[in-house]
Order: structure tokens, then sequence, then C-alpha cells
């Protein structure tokens, strides 16, 4: 087979072993060209299909191994200098950031990849490239909207994100956990737009506007807005989509109560920079591991990764966005990925102190 897979989410020990196992291949030059070794923290089953692309386009096989981005990193730092990681792949700009202040990050030169990648996308250092784009919005039940004339009036006053945080909103609303990545890379672009003090004060804002207490990810928050339980809902849009795309008839059924808002759009800002900055973007994104023993296929995937063939497989398959295409409907927040990993630390300790659970 082209994949081999290994999946690891149990303690250190165990861990060791499946991967030694797993690494068992001779590192010589012949096996160089043709393993590429991807620890990856993208569990998306849609993914088999660009591990396959890449086999059968250069013959190189990957052996794939799976865990959240925090253990991919502990164990890449505990393997040190005989780590065989080539590739590490994770979602959201927080994690590549941790990933890269843990070391575990080498920089390449690729010009295909400056070319492909809008530089907002990547690493100034060259050391982690994003290769998708998701965004995060605001979402409505379109049920209620149509049937009570009062909840539409509030929900058509909903334009930007900062409206989550004003005391007079009149609405309730559904996120998930302050330690959900998705939430602290939107708590860090308020940070950067305005300050911290200003974020707090929003964070605080959205707190008392909640629903209930956070809990679940994005998808249960959608549930949750279907069946009533709050007014609003924080997610990305992919979640919604795979919603409407699902065999089941009852997620099919959610979806279509759910209406979305892409905040911070020019239209309706006024002439406020600011509030006209666009919708919150983020993405999934890779680099080559610092001791990659099979540096040329690490890097010759990435740039596979960004190739319009690909690109339209991470927009079919799972329904994000390509890196290197602007949305053809909503404004989107060009902020630099890099600085979302870099407030992340500062996000977390504002939504702490805001109350954010």
């Amino acid at each position: 087979m082209a994949i081999t897979r290994r999946v690891f989410l149990a303690s250190s020990a165990a861990t060791a072993a499946i991967v030694t196992n797993e690494w068992m291949a001779p590192r010589s030059a012949g096996a160089q060209s043709k393993v590429l070794n991807l620890y990856t923290a993208r569990h998306y089953g849609s993914d088999t299909k660009i591990y396959e692309g890449f086999f059968n386009k250069t013959k190189i096989k990957i052996n794939l191994v799976e865990a959240t981005a925090d253990k991919l990193v502990e164990r890449i730092k505990s393997e040190g200098r005989n780590s065989p990681a080539d590739v590490i792949m994770t979602v959201d700009a927080g994690n590549l950031y941790r990933a890269q202040e843990d070391g575990v990050f080498q920089s390449i030169d690729s010009q295909v990849l400056k070319a492909a990648i809008p530089e907002n996308l990547r690493d100034s250092g060259g050391r982690w490239y994003g290769f998708t784009k998701r965004t995060r919005v605001i979402m409505y039940n379109k049920e209620k909207f149509d049937q009570d004339k009062a909840y539409a009036a509030k929900v058509n006053g909903i334009k930007t994100y900062e409206d989550l945080g004003k005391d007079d909103l009149g609405l309730k609303i559904l996120v998930r956990s302050s330690s959900n990545i998705y939430n602290q890379s939107l708590m860090g672009s308020i940070i950067e737009t305005y300050d911290e003090a200003a974020a707090e004060k929003w964070a605080k804002g959205l707190v008392r506007n909640l629903a209930r207490k956070p809990e679940g990810g994005d998808t249960p928050q959608l549930q949750a807005l279907a069946a009533g339980q709050g007014d609003l809902a924080i997610s990305n849009t992919y979640y919604l989509l795979r919603l409407e795309k699902s065999s089941k008839p009852e997620d099919r059924e959610v979806a279509k109560k759910i209406g979305v808002i892409f905040p911070n759009q020019k239209k309706n800002a006024n002439g406020d920079a600011k509030l006209g900055r666009g919708a919150h973007m983020n993405i999934s994104g890779a680099g080559v591991a610092k001791y990659a023993p099979n540096k040329d296929a690490a890097i010759q995937y990435l740039e596979y990764l960004a190739t319009p063939e690909v690109q339209k497989m991470f927009a079919d398959n799972n329904n994000e966005y390509p890196a290197f295409q602007k949305p053809t409907d909503f404004d989107e927040d060009l902020m630099r990925a890099e600085t979302l990993g870099k407030r992340n630390q500062l996000a977390i300790q504002v939504m702490d102190r805001a109350g954010w659970k």
C-alpha cells in the first residue's frame, strides 16, 4: 500500500512502541527517495486521496502517524535527532506557532511555495506554510428568523464580532471552550486589532451573553442552535457544510435551519478599517521537521500540497478554502497567521480573566 497508518493516543511508553515499529526501514539513500514520514494532526479521512495522489505522482510511500498537535510535538522532542518525522502537519496557526517555538521545524527556501502561498499565510522564516484556509463566523437559526420578527431584527443588527460583546445584545451565544485553539486564535485577532484591555472587555461581554457553559465542539454548537438552545453560534463554516453533505437525514435537517453571517464586511463598516477588516481566517499548514531524514521528499510533498490539483481536493473533500484563492462571497481578514500564533498565550490569559471557561 502507498500509506502506512499508525495512530497514537495512548501513553508515552505505548506511543514509543508503536512509532519504533513504524520506522524500522533503513535510512539509506535509496530508501529516502521512496519514503515520507508524515506526522499529522489533521484527522480527515478525505486527506487519504491526497496521500494516494502523491504516491501515484512520485512513488514515494507515506508513513502516516496521527495524533493531536501537542502529542506530535511531544513525541518529536523525545525522539530528538533520531526522529523519523519528515513533515509535521496540523490545524490552526496557534498550533503551528507553538510547534515552531518548540523547535521542531526547520526553515526551507522553496520558490514554489513562496510563489503559491500568500505571505500572510506562511511563517516569515520559512518554517511552516498554510495550505488551507478556514473562516470562523457567526451563525443563526433561519427557521426562527423567518417566524420571529423580534429575533430577525436583532440578528439583522449583528454585523461584527465586536457586536457579540455588547451589553444590550439581547441574543444568547453558543460557543465551545476557551481551551479550543480556534477560539484562541479568534481572541488573538481581537487583541491584535485593538489592544489587550479592549479585547478583555469584549470577551467579558461575550461571556455575559453565553447561552450556556461552553461544551463540545463546533458541531454540537450547531445542533444546539438548530434545537433552539441559543440564538447565535460561533463556528467554522466547514462544520456546517459537513452537516449539509452528511448521509444522515438528521444532520441535513440541522443544516437547513442554520444561516451564516460573515462578520466585519467592508460594506457595513462605514469606512472604519477595523470594523471592515473582514471575516476571521485561520489555516491548516505544515513544515519540514528539524531532523527530517527525507528532506527532499518532504519539500516535494509541501510543494505538492500547493498545487491547484490538491488545493481543489482540500476544498472539495473537506470544505476548506484554497490557500491562494480569495473568497468571492465575503471579505476576509488578511491578518498574518504568524500574528495569531504570537498572540496565542496572551489570548489564553485574556480569556481566563474574562471567565471564558
